[in-house]
């Protein structure tokens, strides 16, 4: 698991558009909230997206871009910001790769039915690329305003 403080994970992925989003891309510019969840357009998901949508310009007012991540394919993002109107970018992590590099792709237990799933997790990173805060086993209800009053104090 990743902690505070350390050097977030490079990442490279494409988002709703099929267009390359990095890390790099806000060095030295923008804060990044990126937020893992498990599936587009589900109840949890669909809660947390809308609440980092809501909060989407004050995030830009402390320089900070919004960023989902899940393993749903670019034309299933479109669909879900489409659906509720979404003002956050979302990228399509097909491969797992980017989960696995931020340690959200577990082993969970639902019903008695062992499976692997994304672990709903926030990491908030600096313009210098560190992890100012990292939260995994998130709860969708009220995070964005949560993540909001830590992205103040950076």
């Amino acid at each position: 698991m990743l902690e505070a403080q350390q050097k977030a994970p490079d990442f490279q992925s494409v988002n709703q558009y099929d267009q390359p989003v990095s890390l790099s891309d806000y060095l030295g510019k923008k804060n990044v909230v990126l937020y893992f969840y498990p599936k587009d357009d589900t109840p949890g998901c669909t809660i947390e997206a809308n609440e980092f949508t809501q909060k989407a310009s004050e995030f830009a007012e402390y320089d900070t871009v919004v960023i989902g991540v899940s393993k749903d394919n670019c034309e299933s993002h479109r669909a879900f910001i489409d659906k509720f109107g979404l003002k956050v970018d979302l990228l399509a992590d097909t491969s797992g790769e980017l989960c696995e590099s931020y340690g959200v792709w577990r082993e969970r237990e639902k019903n008695g039915v062992k499976s692997m799933a994304i672990f709903r997790s926030t990491f908030i990173i600096d313009k210098q690329g560190n992890l100012a805060d990292v939260e995994y086993g998130v709860n969708p209800e009220g995070h964005a305003q949560a993540v909001l009053e830590k992205v103040k104090k950076l």
